[in-house]
């Protein structure tokens, strides 16, 4: 049985002024729907996953989930060097 199909885009995070820049994240999120992947992947493996605070982890999710507006499937991505930390998430 397939659980997952297609592409799934892990985002990138852009920041602004060191926060992250919820508009560019979310038109990122639109764009990448508009061109026809099969989900997205907040906080994915593209590397601020490890510099990212739990606050901001979970702002991303919510940023995303609101994005998609479950036009596609939302997979929280919860890598983390701090084995805790992924388990939160």
């Amino acid at each position: 049985m397939t659980v997952f199909k297609g592409v799934y885009t892990a985002l990138i995070t852009p920041f602004k002024d060191g926060k992250v820049d919820d508009a560019s994240f979310q038109a990122l999120i639109e764009r990448q729907i508009e061109n026809g992947v099969h989900g997205i992947i907040p906080v994915g493996t593209t590397g601020e996953s490890a510099t990212v605070d739990d606050a901001e982890h979970w702002h991303l999710f919510d940023l995303a989930i609101e994005a998609a507006n479950r036009r596609v499937p939302v997979l929280a991505g919860c890598g983390s060097n701090d084995t805790q930390a992924a388990i939160r998430h």
